[in-house]
Formats: structure tokens, C-alpha cells, sequence
């Protein structure tokens, strides 16, 4: 097994750490590293384009084969042109959207106030566009001189550490997320494993979600009972104050809270 953990680190040492999912992997470039050591063809990798897939091969002891094509032009290094997503600030509502969707945390902001993408660390993966509502976010050339060997390792090895961060932040939210996940499920489990392997990324320790409370049926009835006398005066009170109502539904809250503790 150790042998096969080192055989994934090499492979995912070559991968470009966009976290894009365009080799199929939609949580990441390490899970496409898992799937090329045990068999998965290695030119799926849409940003690292060719010299990422003969790199592969060569470690591998593959044959090479073409890389899979990119809608953007080749640059010098033949790999694809390098983008970056930028917002159209007038245009941004402020939803969050894309800062759930960022892998690399390249994007500010709060709850209805402009967000803004930090470029220096923006990868061009493409992943903050499909939830903006607005469709504010454009893709343009990074105009930036294309990084040489170190510093392409230097850029990779801290996009791999901030991807590592953000599951560890998205693995907390997960146990009292209520509302939708922007992103695919990640394998959480895969990179706790991984972490643990080196020195190099942040720790991620898995969270479990607690099990609600086993509930009679009376309790049951109860709360049942209770939740819709509180809407009602929520309702009527959302129509016209009334402190006599509004220290019913206080005390109505206060006993919904105890029973669900029960």
C-alpha cells in the first residue's frame, strides 16, 4: 500500500493543482493521480496538456498519447494559454456562490457586497461560472511570463496547500450545511489520507455529524403541535405587533428547543 501512496504522490506532483475537474475527477487533481496508478488513461489533464501527459508516461513507463484538447490556444510551453477569471464588479450581487465553488480560495467577499477574485491565485479553472446567477465572471489571458520549472512547482505545491485548507473548511460546514452543495462531493476521506502522508499540506481531520435524538412518539406530536402554533403567530405577527403574541411565541420557542434536547 505505501508503495501505491508514493506511485499517487508522484503522479499528483506533476498535476498543474488547478482542482478543475476536466479530466473528469470534479474534487480534484488528486483523485485523478489515485485513478492513473490504478489504470486510468494518463492524458485526461486539460491545463497540463501535452507536457504533462508525456511527463506521465515517462513515469509511468506508458506510451505516450495525445493530451486532451483545450478550447484555448498552446502556449509556448506547449500547454494551454494560462487564464483568469475576473468579475464584472458593477454587475456582482453579492450571493457567495462562486466563493463556495473556488477551490483555492481566490475569491473575497461577503454576503451582498461585491466580491473580488485575487488574479495572483485565480487558476483559471472555470468552476466559479456556473453558479454565478448573474453571469458576471469572465475568463481572460493571464498576461504574466510563463513560469519556469520552479516556479511552477513553487505555484503548484501552494495551490495544492490551499486546496487541501479549503476541504478541511468545507468538511466542517458539511456536518451543518443545510442548503445545497455548490460543488461535487469530495472524497474527503482520500485527501485525510494523503495529509497524513506528508508535511507538505495542512492536516485534515474528518468530522462526523452527530445523530439526532431518538424521539418518542408523544414528543413527536408534541413538537409537531408546537411548530405550527409558532408559524401561525409568526404569520400574524409579521401582519401586526402584539407583545402579548410576541411573549407566546418566546415562550412557544423556548419549549420547541427544550423538547428537541429531550
Amino acid at each position: 500500500m505505501n508503495i501505491q501512496i508514493s506511485l499517487i504522490q508522484k503522479i499528483d506532483a506533476l498535476l498543474p493543482q488547478t482542482q478543475c475537474g476536466l479530466c473528469g475527477h470534479r474534487d480534484g487533481c488528486l483523485p485523478y493521480a489515485k485513478s492513473i496508478a490504478e489504470g486510468e488513461e494518463a492524458n485526461k489533464c486539460v491545463p497540463g496538456g501535452q507536457p504533462v501527459a508525456d511527463a506521465l508516461a515517462e513515469l509511468l513507463n506508458r506510451s505516450k498519447l495525445p493530451a486532451e484538447e483545450s478550447v484555448w490556444p498552446i502556449q509556448n510551453d506547449g500547454r494551454p494559454q494560462r487564464m483568469k477569471a475576473i468579475i464584472r464588479e458593477d454587475e456582482c450581487i453579492g450571493c457567495t456562490k462562486c466563493i463556495s465553488a473556488c477551490p483555492v480560495d481566490a475569491i473575497i467577499g461577503s454576503g451582498k457586497l461585491m466580491h473580488t477574485i485575487l488574479t495572483d491565485l485565480c487558476t483559471g479553472c472555470e468552476l466559479c461560472i456556473p453558479p454565478c446567477p448573474v453571469d458576471c465572471i469572465d475568463l481572460v489571458e493571464d498576461l504574466q511570463a510563463i513560469p519556469d520549472q520552479q516556479a511552477r512547482i513553487d505555484e503548484q505545491d501552494d495551490l495544492r496547500s490551499r486546496y487541501y485548507a479549503h476541504i478541511q473548511r468545507e468538511e466542517k460546514r458539511r456536518v451543518h450545511r443545510k442548503g445545497p452543495i455548490v460543488r461535487a462531493e469530495i472524497d474527503t476521506e482520500l485527501f485525510a489520507q494523503f495529509a497524513s502522508q506528508t508535511d507538505n499540506v495542512p492536516d485534515i481531520q474528518l468530522m462526523h455529524k452527530e445523530a439526532p435524538p431518538v424521539l418518542d412518539a408523544k414528543t413527536t406530536i408534541e413538537l409537531a403541535k408546537l411548530r405550527v402554533q409558532i408559524k401561525k403567530l409568526e404569520k400574524q405577527l409579521s401582519v401586526r405587533e402584539d407583545e402579548k403574541k410576541r411573549l407566546l411565541l418566546e415562550q412557544l420557542s423556548l419549549q420547541l428547543i427544550q423538547l428537541q434536547g429531550a
